[in-house]
Formats: C-alpha cells, structure tokens, sequence
C-alpha cells in the first residue's frame, strides 16, 4: 500500500493484534472531544505503525509529526522568515493548523517534549480554538485534529496535570506467541506484496474503506445515543471506586461508552459499553500511575470494575 509521496504503510486492517489500542483511536475518532490518545509501549510494538496506518485509513493522509525540539513559531505559526528577509510580511501556518486540515497531530516521545508545547497543543484539543496573539500577529482560528502522542516509559513519564489532560490511555504490551508469528507473517508477506498489486492487499484496503465508513456514521450518530441516568451515576461510581483523580475520568468515561455505543449501531449506552472504556479513560487517572506509577491495569482491578457493575 502507498501512502502520501510513495511511503508504504500496512492497511490497518491487517495491523495483527493490539486492540486496545486499536479500539482507542477508533473511539477517539469518533468523539473528539475525548481529548486525545496516548500511548505507552517500549521500542518495536508497533505504536508508530498503527498510528500511521489508522490515520492513513481515515483521512488519506498520514498525521502530522510534531519533533521534539519544535518551537513555538513551528506549532502555532508565526512570520515566514525567509519572506521578512526580503521586506515581506508574510504569516506562515503552524503545525497545529497543518493538523487541522489533515486530520491528526502525532507526537512520538511525548514525554521528552517541553512541558510549555504540550500544555498549548492540549488547551487547543480541549477548547478547539487556537488564538495567537504575540510579535504582530492576533488571530482566532477554530481547529479539530485527532492527537495521539506515543511514550516510552523507561525515559520517563508525563506530570500528572498533562498526563490527566489526554482523554485516554493505552498500555501497550508485547504480543503473545501465537501472535508473534502471526506478526512476522504479516511484515514479510507486506514486504512481498507491497510494490506491486496484490489480492492480500487489496482485502486490506477494503476492509479499510468499510471500516472507515463505519466510522463516519458513528461520528455522526453520536449526538443520537441516548446516555442515560443511571449510566451517568455508574460512570461516576467507577470512577469513585478506582479512586480517579479529578473528575475528567467520568467524564472522559461517558463520552467514550457513548462513542462506543454509536459504533455498534446501539441507540443508548449500556453497562458493558461502560465496561468496555472504563480502562482507557480511568487507568492513567488512579492515584498510583497519576503520580509517576504503573498504568498497568490489573487483575484487582478488573474484578473491582465487575464488582461495581453488579
């Protein structure tokens, strides 16, 4: 499969494994006001692949790459240098703007990137307005892009105020045996197939172009799905039992059951959809991972969860 300028990325459809993360994304997509995706995983398990490749199936392009020694002028925009050296005041648009036309913002490494670019890129997922107001320049724009930022635990983590302020979190793990080899199938048989048309590929972008559908329509029936009381109340239980800093998780909670809800084709939001995203929206929020702890989530806590759902 070619991307954009020729770059070959796997069809997302045949990305083996990983569906947490998988269904992270997808919910993400769907309602962005979630707030973003990050991804925690050592080197070689794919974060990249999957990010490029989901990006690729939603929008034709592959995400805008934020590099961590970004400067402001490079994220919100600023004069273009070359034109100022020529007596012309000409703007040029940042990364942030770029993202809003191609769909997503991607940061690798995340947690090396300086506290005071985050914090901007987060307040603009949030508010969905980016106002830039410094050396002559004052404008107002309304941007909407995925963010999906990637981390490597073992070079540190998040603060907890940033860590809290992405919507949901996934944990990546190596695969087990049987989808190990399941995985290496897929990359020599991609490494074949790749340059020239394959069937084998061309199942794959099918299957993308479903799913990618599948995905539009849920976006647009989110506003349908009924979200209950009772479910309002289970999310905030959950919260409270797992003992969630702050009270974005049941929030988070909500919309990503609702999200999941219209992506089943469901017209109200249940307990197992609840269920379901309770971990991504909740596992980076409980007192020992918002505090520099593991984001692993447990089998205590799975059985906690049950408990509360009766």
């Amino acid at each position: 499969m070619s991307g954009v300028d020729g770059v070959r990325i796997l069809p997302y459809s045949h990305v083996v494994g990983q569906p947490e993360l998988k269904l992270a994304l997808e919910l993400n997509y769907i309602a962005p006001r979630i707030g973003g995706v990050l991804i925690s995983g050592q080197r070689g398990t794919a974060k990249s692949t999957v990010v490029r490749a989901f990006s690729l199936m939603t929008s034709d392009e592959l995400p805008v790459t934020l590099p961590i020694n970004a400067t402001d002028d490079r994220v919100l925009g600023g004069w273009h240098l070359d034109a100022l050296m020529q007596g012309e005041a000409r703007t040029q648009r940042g990364l942030l703007e770029e993202a809003d036309t191609k769909g997503m913002l991607y940061i690798d490494e995340v947690n090396l990137l300086d506290d005071h670019i985050v914090n901007i890129i987060l307040d603009v997922v949030s508010t969905g307005v980016l106002s830039v107001q410094r050396e002559a320049i004052d404008t107002v724009r309304n941007l909407s892009f995925g963010l999906v930022g990637t981390m490597n635990p073992e070079e540190g983590g998040l603060r907890p105020q940033l860590l809290d302020r992405f919507g949901l979190m996934v944990a990546v793990s190596e695969l087990d045996q049987e989808l190990r080899r399941a995985m290496v199938m897929t990359v020599l048989r991609f490494d074949d197939e790749a340059a020239t048309p394959s069937p084998w590929l061309a199942e794959g972008l099918a299957a993308d172009r479903t799913l990618r559908d599948r995905l539009a329509r849920a976006r647009d029936s989110v506003p349908d799905v009924r979200l209950g009381e009772d479910v309002v109340e289970l999310c905030a239980d959950i919260a409270t039992g797992l003992r969630a800093v702050g009270h974005r998780g049941e929030v988070v909670t909500a919309w990503a059951a609702r999200a999941l809800a219209a992506f089943e084709g469901a017209d109200e939001v249940t307990a197992p959809h609840v269920r379901q995203v309770a971990p991504l929206s909740l596992r980076h929020r409980r007192p020992e991972a918002a505090h520099g702890g593991p984001v692993e989530w447990t089998e205590e806590e799975s059985e906690l969860l049950d408990r509360l759902l009766g």
